[in-house]
């Protein structure tokens, strides 16, 4: 089984959280496209869940955002119009994921299922 095509117009990220029970891929928009739970994040409870699909969707956007503006720079875009588009900085993509790291919270079991 293969997964959703990707439009060639659409930037596409997949971002995990720490633990790696959590995986959502998003647009640059910040439209969840694909959303991998792993049971055992059930046991937190349905706001802890959406708090962090949500924080995943956000960071997979930004970087998203990223990519999409590398990508039209490369294609001859001048920089004050990536800059009006809304489009981030690789620097700045950077510095929002290590400020989002700080935030995350380890994950609540080191231990794996063997």
């Amino acid at each position: 089984m293969t997964g959703p095509e990707q439009p060639a117009n659409v930037t596409m990220v997949t971002s995990t959280n720490r633990a790696g029970t959590i995986s959502v891929r998003a647009t640059d928009q910040g439209l969840p496209v694909d959303v991998r739970i792993d049971k055992r994040e059930l046991r937190f409870g349905a706001q802890a869940l959406a708090d962090e699909v949500l924080r995943l969707c956000q960071r997979a956007a930004v970087e998203a955002r990223a990519r999409r503006r590398d990508e039209l720079a490369a294609a001859g875009v001048p920089p004050d119009v990536l800059d009006r588009l809304g489009l981030p900085t690789r620097d700045v993509a950077d510095a929002r994921y290590d400020a989002d790291e700080e935030q995350d919270t380890a994950p609540t079991s080191w231990m794996r299922p063997i």
